[in-house]
Formats: C-alpha cells, structure tokens, sequence
C-alpha cells in the first residue's frame, strides 16, 4: 500500500474558514488543488517486459520475488524514456530491469563508489557495457560528474545507512554525509524524484547503526533529505516485516534478505516563476 503525503497548506486553510464562518455565509466549495507531485502511471506492459526478458541473468530472476521490481517502478510512476541515476547500483540487479523499461530513448546512469572494487570487481562495469543506454560512474556520493538539473530520478536503494559507515582506523568510506543529499538536489531536475529503500531501524537509534548493523532509523532519511530541501510525497509498506530483528544486522543468517525495509519518493520542488 502506498501513502500519499501532501502539504498541508490548504488544509489549514479549510479549518480556519470553518472556525470564523457558520455554513450559510460559505463560498461555495472548490475542488480540491492537484498534488505537488505527477500522477502519471507506470507503463505495465513495459514493466512485464523489462522483467521477463531473457536477456536478464538466472541470479537476478531468482531474486525478483524478495526484491519486488515490478511494484517498485509502479510505485515510482517511473516513465519510459526518462533519465536515471541509480546511486549505490551495486552488482546492477535493478540496472538491468530500468535499462529494458527506459527503453532507447532512456538514460540510466549507474554509480558506484570507487570503494565498492574490492568487492565488485568488474561484474558492474560488465553488466553496465552490455546495456547500451547505460553509462557507468565511479564517483563518491557528494561529487556527482553529471551536469545540473540533467536527471529525472535518482534511486539509492539499500544504500544511504553507508553515509554513517565509518570504518576502522577513521574516516569516511563513501564520501561527506551533509554534502550527498544537496548533490543529489543538484543533479535532478525541478520536479524530479528522489527514490529510497534501506533496511529499517528502530526509531531513535543513532547513525551509526549504518555500520554497525547496516540499517538506518527511517526518520534520520526524512530529515537528510528535507534539509537538503526535498519534500516527502510518498511511502510505501511494500517491505514491511513484523517479524525483522530490527536490531540484528542485515548479515545475520536469520534476517538476511528478509529485512524490514521503507520505502519513500521524496520531490525536489519545482522552481516557482518570477
């Protein structure tokens, strides 16, 4: 299920106008204003195709069902044609699927850290050089080398608890926490999307559960993201699991794959004219 969330502007202003005015001398009711965000669906018949191409691996297919692709680009309302930064892509199990559904006339741009070598090797750099709408990007989080306004949406999916990562012996491992957020604003475009899954921890548990337990309290992305000015316009219950340790790392045999994870679509607001 998602959950819309809209400004509450207006309705503040419905609720004052009820406090000072009896139901006689009312203006007549108006509809109500349209949302901050685009209503536009996902194409489903290229969701279904992205998902069963053969083009796609065996080990990528296997994971569909915990990693739930199809209700991910619905809840998106990610359109054919459009450009992407798929942040933290990993080995590229989602690359894949957003190559076929971006189709030719898409972009998507696929980042890793340089940090992520060690364990990656070339199987990213690989998948990214079949897929012809695809470019590859090493880069830290906070220093994007695309231009201004140039993306219609940026993904960070099981990533942004690594901004609290701090790994022994000092330091950062991906790059400046307070500097990633704004760099994300900077790269989309007015109206563009922010799209964020990672795994849940209990309310109130610090940052630094990002490297100790690989998981993040939801409210700390809020936050981040609305002090960098993003506005939160949408959540989802899609990878709610009562049943999670919250506080058992995403390692854990008796948790891995299975985790409690939020799911939200954040907004950069659009520019007002002048």
């Amino acid at each position: 299920m998602t959950r819309s969330i809209l400004t509450g502007a207006a309705s503040l202003l419905i609720l004052a106008a009820c406090a000072s005015h009896t139901d006689s001398d009312l203006p007549p009711a108006e509809a109500p204003p349209p949302p901050a965000f685009a209503e536009s669906a996902a194409d489903e018949a290229a969701i279904n195709a992205a998902i069963v191409s053969p083009a796609r691996p065996e080990t990528d297919v296997e994971r569909d069902e915990l990693r739930k692709p199809g209700a991910v680009i619905e809840f998106m309302q990610l359109q054919p044609g459009e450009t992407v930064l798929e942040m933290e892509a990993g080995s590229g199990y989602f690359t894949e699927i957003f190559s076929q559904y971006l189709g030719d006339k898409g972009t998507l741009y696929m980042q890793n850290p340089a940090a992520f070598d060690a364990f990656l090797g070339e199987t990213a750099v690989d998948r990214a050089a079949r897929l012809d709408n695809v470019e590859y990007i090493k880069s830290d989080f906070d220093e994007i080398p695309l231009e201004d306004a140039s993306v219609d949406v940026v993904t960070w999916f099981q990533g942004p608890h690594e901004l609290w990562y701090t790994p022994e012996g000092g330091g950062k491992l991906v790059g400046n926490a307070e500097a990633s957020f704004p760099e994300l604003m900077r790269v989309l475009k007015p109206g563009g999307q922010l799209v964020i899954i990672d795994h849940t921890a209990p309310a109130g548990t610090p940052e630094s559960s990002g490297g100790d337990t690989h998981r993040i309290d939801p409210q700390i992305i809020r936050d981040t993201a609305s002090d960098a000015g993003f506005v939160l316009i949408a959540e989802s219950d899609l990878y709610d699991n009562p049943d999670d340790d919250l506080d058992a790392s995403v390692f854990d045999e008796k948790v891995r794959g299975m985790t409690d994870q939020f799911l939200m679509k954040f907004e950069k607001p659009a520019a007002r004219p002048e």
